[in-house]
C-alpha cells in the first residue's frame, strides 16, 4: 500500500504520516520547502517527541520525499499509483495541490485503480474544497468516471503540535492525544486499513463536538486569562477559578451537543475532561496571544462562541458561561493583534450592540445581543 502525503510540516510529519507509517503504507511526502524534503532525502528517520513524563521517543523510517514543483513528474507517476492522497498543508493551499493530484488521477482513467484523497486540514469539510479544485481539471464525463473509483472523504483532525524548539529539524514534539475522524459515508469501495483512524457516520457531529468542546474551550481559556495577565493556556488553566468557569462554559456545550446528537453522556463527560487535561500539559507552551488572535474572527455567528450560545439560545436555555466568554473576548486588546484594534476600535465608536451586530451580522436587539451586553457593561 503506498501513501502520498503533501505537506511535510510539523502535523504532516507528526500526525498523518505518523498513523500512515504505523498502518504499514509506503510513505511519500510532497512539499514546496526544498529544505525540509533535502533533509528528509538525506535522513532515513526522525523522531517524534512526546510531551509527558515520563519522556518517548518514536523512530519514523522507510519514507521518501519528493519536490512538488521540481520533482512534479515523479510526483505524478507517485499519485497515479498511490492507494491513498492525504494533505496537511492549510486551507488556502488546497488550490496549488490540485493540479499534481488531478493529473495523477488523469493517469488512472483507463486502469480504475481505487484511490481514496482525504484533506486532513483545520477546516471543516476540507476535503470537499480540494474536489472541487481536482474536478475543475475534468470534463463532465472524465469526473463522473473519476467519482466512481476514487474516494472523497471529509476528515476531521485533531492534535496539538506547539512551536518547535528540537534541535533536529525533522523531529516534531506534540501532545499524546490524537484523533483523525473520518466519513465512512465518503468511499465509493473499499474502506482504508488506517489502524489508528476513527471512521464515523455523521463526521458533522463530530466536527461540532471537536469545534464546541477543543476550541471553545482553548478559546475561553485563552480570554479568560488575557483579562487576568497570564501569558500561556497553562499559565491560565492553573487558575481555579478560570478552571471553574472553563468547566462551566464545556458543561453547556456538552448539553448542546449530547441533545443535538445523542452522544453518551459519561463519555462526553470523559471526552470534557480529556480536553481540559490538554490545556493543562505543562509541556506545552500555548501562548495566549495565539490562543486568542483573530477574535472578530473567533466572534463569528457560525464560530465556537457565538454558535453554540445561539443553538442553546433557540431552545430556550440559558448561556451564561458562553454569554461570559463572549464579554471576556470583547475586551481582548492586544496591541499587535490587528483584529483586536479594529475590535476596540468599533467598540469606542458604537454602542455595544451596534457592535455586536456588525461583527456577528445577527439584529443588534437579539437576544443573545442583549444578555452579552449585559455582562459586558456590567
Amino acid at each position: 500500500m503506498k501513501a502520498v502525503h503533501f505537506g511535510a510540516g510539523n502535523i504532516g510529519r507528526g500526525f498523518i504520516g505518523q498513523l500512515l507509517f504505523h498502518s504499514g503504507f509506503e510513505l511519500i511526502f510532497a512539499d514546496v520547502n526544498k529544505d525540509i524534503i533535502d533533509l528528509l532525502k538525506r535522513s532515513g528517520s526522525y523522531h517524534i517527541h512526546y510531551a509527558e513524563e515520563p519522556q518517548r521517543s518514536e523512530e519514523i523510517s522507510g519514507y521518501t520525499g519528493l519536490h512538488s514543483l521540481e520533482e512534479k513528474e515523479a510526483l505524478e507517476k507517485e499519485l497515479a499509483d498511490a492507494d491513498i492522497i492525504t494533505t496537511a498543508v492549510g486551507a488556502p493551499v488546497l488550490k496549488h495541490i490540485a493540479p499534481a493530484i488531478a493529473e495523477g488521477l488523469r493517469r488512472r482513467l483507463n486502469s480504475k485503480k481505487p484511490a481514496a484523497v482525504i484533506a486532513c486540514e483545520n477546516a471543516v469539510n476540507g476535503t470537499d474544497q480540494l474536489k472541487s479544485h481536482i474536478e475543475a481539471f475534468f470534463s463532465e464525463d472524465e469526473w463522473k468516471t473519476i467519482t466512481s473509483f476514487v474516494s472523497f472523504p471529509n476528515a476531521a483532525v485533531d492534535r496539538i503540535v506547539p512551536v518547535q524548539s528540537l534541535e533536529n529539524p525533522l523531529d516534531v514534539l506534540v501532545e499524546p492525544f490524537y484523533e483523525w475522524t473520518i466519513d465512512r459515508t465518503g468511499f465509493v469501495g473499499d474502506i482504508p486499513a488506517i489502524k489508528e483512524a476513527h471512521y464515523v457516520d455523521n463526521l458533522d457531529a463530530y466536527i461540532e463536538r471537536k469545534l464546541f468542546t477543543v476550541n471553545t474551550g482553548h478559546a475561553a481559556a485563552a480570554y479568560y486569562g488575557y483579562e487576568k495577565g497570564y501569558k500561556t493556556v497553562q499559565e491560565a488553566m492553573a487558575d481555579e477559578k478560570i478552571r471553574i468557569d472553563l468547566k462551566q462554559v464545556l458543561q453547556e456545550t456538552g448539553d448542546l451537543l449530547i441533545e443535538k446528537y445523542g452522544f453518551d453522556v459519561q463519555e462526553h463527560e470523559a471526552y470534557i475532561d480529556t480536553t481540559l487535561s490538554r490545556f493543562q500539559n505543562p509541556m506545552l507552551t500555548d501562548q495566549i496571544t495565539r490562543v486568542a488572535r483573530q477574535p472578530l474572527k473567533k466572534l463569528g455567528a457560525g464560530e465556537r462562541l457565538i454558535s453554540p450560545a445561539l443553538q442553546l439560545l433557540s431552545q430556550g436555555k440559558e448561556a451564561p458561561g458562553l454569554t461570559g466568554v463572549i464579554a471576556s473576548a470583547l475586551r481582548y486588546d492586544e496591541d499587535s493583534d490587528e483584529e483586536a484594534v479594529q475590535l476596540q476600535k468599533l467598540l469606542h465608536k458604537h454602542p455595544i450592540k451596534e457592535a455586536l451586530h456588525q461583527i456577528t451580522g445577527l439584529p443588534a436587539n437579539h437576544l443573545l445581543h442583549q444578555k452579552i451586553a449585559a455582562v459586558f457593561s456590567s
